[in-house]
């Protein structure tokens, strides 16, 4: 059992996670933002590694890659600035990034390396399942790392049910089919969507992201799924001076 599968038997609803790029806005905050993220009381976190085509990413994380690159961050900085990462933080720890720098990096090399160092799960938004299944499950298990998979309202209920059954800690329900950033607005199709998967009874959890700005937003995600993931929101914060000091604060707005 690592972390996420601990907290999500642990806590079973109002989970709050935050996603940043590694290397945003300075190339040497990346543990600074986790450690000032779990004293505001956060429960688990995606690191984002960043890469030169982000499509699934609006214009707000699309800029945070771009600088990050720009900042000289890499999967072998990131693994270096991880070194320290349990000697810091103790929640949750998720990587997430496109496919292609991770088959560049060697899927086995990357899978060993993140365990090592305490990451407890990987969200691809561009693995096929079928690829994911017959050429790299295998490095994930023997790692004991959760393989994130995503849900929109155009899945088939034939293709989550394949999902759930090849998770092990939860199912990441974006709330819309467009890119990040955009804000959640819970329409009668949305809410039937919602419905149907909480309907089908899953057996991994359901966190939705995408969308999830401000606590009107967090509440209404949270009384479909076990919490939500903020991210485009929190990467503006860290556009802004003195982000450090704010995070504490913004938290606060999310979940009071």
């Amino acid at each position: 059992m690592n972390r996420l599968n601990a907290l999500f038997n642990k806590k079973k609803d109002n989970l709050l996670s935050i996603y940043y790029t590694a290397g945003y806005p300075e190339v040497n905050t990346t543990l600074d933002i986790a450690e000032a993220l779990e004293k505001a009381g956060v429960d688990f976190l995606e690191i984002g590694f960043p890469y030169s085509d982000p499509v699934a990413d609006g214009p707000t994380i699309q800029h945070s890659s771009e600088k990050a690159l720009q900042n000289g961050m890499t999967l072998t900085l990131l693994f270096e600035q991880l070194k320290d990462l349990r000697k810091r933080v103790t929640i949750p720890i998720l990587l997430m990034g496109y496919v292609n720098p991770i088959v560049q990096y060697g899927v086995e090399r990357f899978c060993k390396q993140a365990a090592e160092l305490g990451v407890d799960g990987i969200i691809v938004p561009d693995l096929p399942m079928y690829e994911y299944e017959a050429m790299y499950s295998r490095y994930f298990i023997d790692n004991n790392l959760s393989n994130i998979f995503l849900v929109t309202p155009q899945t088939s209920e034939e293709r989550i049910r394949k999902i759930d059954e090849l998770s092990n800690s939860f199912i990441y329900l974006l709330s819309s089919s467009s890119i990040t950033g955009g804000n959640l607005q819970v329409s009668v199709n949305i809410e039937d969507y919602y419905k149907r998967i909480k309907a089908m009874q899953l057996k991994n959890p359901a966190i939705i992201g995408f969308g999830i700005s401000d606590d009107k937003s967090f509440k209404k995600a949270c009384e479909y799924a076990a919490g939500a993931i903020v991210g485009s929101a929190f990467v503006k914060l860290l556009g802004t001076e003195g982000y450090l000091d704010k995070i504490q604060g913004f938290v606060k707005s999310i979940r009071p």
